[in-house]
């Protein structure tokens, strides 16, 4: 797996490589945001997982997963800083993206 100095130099990479939707966690999926499309955690694979930290505040902290979903023929990409999703996102969801 490639190593990144930077957020958006990984995600620049990505969209390259086609991950080109844009994901947020929602109660108990990852919604597109381009299309609305709702995916469950049996619904995607998470092919990639990226930290970064802020070079000066530690609160500064993100986590990029690349993600796929063979079922809807789509690759796209969630960021979300450490923890952030856990306050929202069903224990499946939580499950799924911890697990990496």
């Amino acid at each position: 797996m490639k190593s990144y100095e930077t957020l958006s130099e990984a995600v620049n990479d990505l969209i390259k490589r086609g991950y080109i939707h844009n994901f947020n966690v929602k109660s108990d999926c990852l919604e597109c945001i381009e299309n609305g499309l709702r995916l469950r955690p049996n619904d995607f694979e998470i092919d990639e997982i990226h930290r970064f930290e802020g070079p000066t505040d530690p609160g500064d902290e993100n986590i990029l997963f690349a993600l796929s979903s063979s079922k809807q023929n789509l690759k796209g990409i969630l960021v979300s800083a450490f923890g952030a999703y856990s306050d929202t996102a069903s224990e499946e969801l939580i499950a799924k993206l911890g697990r990496h």
